[in-house]
């Protein structure tokens, strides 16, 4: 509950030349200003965020039940307090969720064998190292620059899952507000391109090791699922002069170029220019409010994709049909949402925009019209 309070708060005269403030309260770490602003929401704490911020607190803009206007200051942390419990838990539980998928989807390792030998699942380790090496470097290259400019963000999250690489991705939560949209873009374009400097290294690695041997009962006939080439990877295989596919079918690539398929293939879905997602972050601070018209044609371009491999190519829906066709849901739902709003609008210089055209172009390198195919041994 709330108490009232006199003083021992920030009361910055910025806040008291736009806003007539007739009560100021306290809840836990917070402090509330109760009253009626001059200017709009968004005009409100774009004057009145830096000197809150300069005395350490983030700031927003509520309405309160009584019709009045609430500006909402918290603490601003630039730190981790304590230990992040669940960021490590979400790690421990995607180690082993990769090592089980990986000792036995791509080690072909017997599940009998694991149950009753389970270090057997550290045959696997390159596997996750790859897998995790390319998602952690790319969301510590947005909680590095995020720190950098200031912005309050949480440490990764990854999360396990089940087939076929035992995780679903990683992510950080921007907990604070975004000051201007040189921040929004080099939080936002870090990532990937941390991602693709990692996901090169584990290419040359994975390459370098040579041929792996699949077990005959695998090649026995029957239907797999083939993971096809991004250009980005066939351009590293062509430069070291090494092969991706062999003609024996006992012999194919090691499985850590399994973590450079992932970190090119999410690069692709996190550049995508809606929402939340690094692609929405970075064309809403190229092109401003411009980037909810780019948002709304995604969904439409990736049904329009979905529907050409079905009707055209032929392609059943677990051959990327439906691959597509959720991802064109989900863009279509997180569009709503929109990216982060700079409280500062103003412009990206030549070279920022520059990057930007940079980075969507190595995208476009890692991009794969049919990701996923299955076919017959």
């Amino acid at each position: 509950m709330s108490e009232a309070v006199s003083d021992g708060h920030p009361r910055p005269p910025e806040l008291d030349a736009v806003f007539h403030c007739s009560e100021v309260r306290t809840d836990g770490d917070r402090v509330l200003y109760y009253g009626v602003s001059d200017v709009g929401e968004r005009e409100l704490v774009r004057r009145v965020w830096p000197a809150f911020r300069e005395a350490g607190y983030e700031v927003q803009v509520v309405n309160a039940d009584s019709g009045l206007d609430v500006v909402v200051a918290r603490p601003y942390s630039n730190g981790v307090d304590g230990i992040p419990w669940v960021n490590v838990g979400l790690f421990v539980a995607t180690v082993l969720s990769t090592l089980l998928v990986g000792a036995t989807a791509w080690y072909y390792v017997p599940f009998s064998t694991i149950r009753s030998n389970p270090l057997a699942l550290l045959q696997a380790w390159p596997f996750t190292a790859a897998v995790l090496g390319v998602l952690l470097t790319h969301e510590l290259g947005h909680y590095a620059m995020g720190r950098y400019h200031g912005v309050d963000v949480s440490l990764p999250y990854v999360i396990p899952f089940i087939l076929p690489f035992g995780t679903m991705g990683a992510i950080i939560r921007m907990r604070g507000q975004m000051p201007d949209r040189e921040a929004l873009f080099d939080i936002g374009v870090a990532g990937p391109l941390a991602g693709l400097a990692a996901t090169v290294v584990v290419t040359v690695v994975g390459l370098s090791l040579g041929p792996f041997t699949v077990p005959e009962s695998v090649t026995s006939g029957g239907q797999v699922i083939v993971f096809n080439n991004p250009w980005l990877l066939d351009i590293i295989a062509d430069l070291l002069n090494r092969p991706t596919s062999y003609a024996d079918p006992t012999r194919t690539v090691h499985p850590v170029i399994m973590g450079a398929w992932v970190g090119m293939f999410f690069t692709v879905l996190n550049l995508l220019p809606v929402g939340q997602l690094d692609g929405g972050h970075i064309v809403r601070a190229m092109v401003g409010r411009r980037q909810e018209t780019v948002a709304a044609a995604v969904p439409v371009a990736l049904f329009g994709i979905s529907a050409y491999l079905y009707f055209v190519r032929g392609l059943g829906l677990n051959e990327s049909v439906g691959l597509w066709a959720f991802w064109g849901l989900f863009s279509a739902f997180i569009a709503y949402r929109g990216p982060a709003d700079p409280i500062d609008d103003s412009s990206l210089g030549p070279r920022r925009m520059a990057v930007g055209v940079l980075t969507f172009a190595l995208g476009l390198l890692c991009f794969m019209l049919v990701p996923i195919q299955v076919t017959t041994v």
